[in-house]
């Protein structure tokens, strides 16, 4: 029997709720969590990203309203915020990669700008949504590459198209809640989250999952950047946070709309090198990492989230330590590839989650 996660007081049985990107590795995992809590779920999405997928793998396809299609068509956003009715929408579609931005610029803009242009613009025209919590990234600060974490009231910026085209989306949702919606229709956020991880990502050129890979077949993984800092955390907390969020802004709470940081405790805020080794204990190999000598693009060496914020005004904390989220991940893709079926390890996880404090 699958796990089914409940949360004392959260008003999500029979809540209709949109998520944008529901294929993309943390819009599944957001949307199994929603589903077991009694929503009403309708993705829209292009196809899964990658094959594999957990979208695929966990069969979410049967749970949830699954509508195929582009933020960057207003009309076909236009007709599912319309169609779907939803009291609550979580935007998480976008173009998530800082090198795939270099390649594809002008489509990575297209996506994270105007798709969330797109979703903003349906949800003013559209009677009876609530609340909305467009996702961002860690990423929408002007990086200085300083010691200190970034505060919601830090400016925006971005070096590379992806980390600008966050930025800008940021902008886009600051304009919407002034321009439309500062004294009626959605209460509208922003959340801004770290280096996610956790079981089921399978894209390309990112750590966890190149990591994952190079374990699986038993070869040396290859990393660029050792000694990059990044604020890493099991994709639970972040979608914790937007989760709570959510719930504020439902309770028409209008001091809730605003940006938020959800990052991890500052002794995860650690580098790629400390992740390889510590990934490569729990799954018990004993291979070295290659250093990727090749041209690389730039990105950012230190980032830090103050989430000060969020623990102090919604009660949000991180649960999981950054060792024992890597642990999860290894025991997920084993207990994947021993035969386990990916929807009930997902569930799994999520029920083991809400139960720890």
């Amino acid at each position: 029997m699958e796990a089914v996660v409940t949360c004392a007081g959260a008003p999500w049985a029979g809540r209709r709720v949109l998520v944008t990107g529901h294929t993309g590795f943390k819009g599944s995992w957001l949307s199994l969590w929603l589903h077991s809590l009694g929503a009403k779920v309708t993705g829209f999405a292009l196809p899964a990203p990658t094959a594999p997928s957990l979208f695929a793998a966990a069969r979410i396809d049967e749970l949830v309203t699954h509508v195929e299609g582009d933020v960057r068509d207003a009309a076909a956003l236009h007709r599912v915020v319309e169609d779907s009715a939803p009291e609550v929408i979580f935007h998480l579609a976008a173009q998530p990669l800082v090198r795939l931005s270099y390649r594809e610029p002008v489509e990575t803009y297209a996506a994270n700008v105007m798709g969330t242009v797109h979703l903003l613009d349906a949800a003013r025209r559209v009677a009876g949504v609530r609340a909305i919590v467009a996702v961002t990234s860690d990423k929408c600060y002007e990086n200085r590459e300083w010691i200190w974490p970034y505060r919601e009231s830090d400016p925006m910026g971005g070096h590379d198209p992806y980390s600008s085209s966050k930025g800008c989306a940021e902008l886009v949702v600051s304009a919407w809640r002034n321009s439309f919606f500062a004294e009626s229709g959605p209460l509208l956020a922003s959340a801004r989250a770290g280096n996610v991880i956790g079981g089921g990502d399978w894209a390309d050129d990112r750590l966890v999952p190149d990591l994952i890979r190079a374990l699986i077949a038993g070869e040396a993984p290859v990393i660029r950047s050792p000694a990059s800092v990044r604020p890493w955390q099991h994709v639970l907390e972040a979608l914790h946070g937007y989760i709570l969020l959510a719930e504020r802004l439902l309770a028409n709470e209008r001091a809730f709309a605003d940006g938020w940081n959800f990052g991890p405790s500052d002794e995860d805020a650690r580098p790629v090198s400390w992740i390889v080794d510590r990934l490569q204990r729990h799954w018990g190999a004993a291979t070295s990492a290659l250093a990727d000598h090749g041209p690389q693009p730039h990105e950012a060496n230190l980032l830090r989230l103050d989430s000060s914020k969020a623990r102090a005004l919604l009660g949000w904390q991180p649960r999981l330590p950054l060792d024992t989220a890597l642990g999860w991940i290894a025991e997920w893709h084993k207990a994947l590839a021993a035969g386990g079926d990916a929807r009930a390890l997902t569930l799994g996880q999520i029920a083991r989650f809400t139960e720890s404090r």
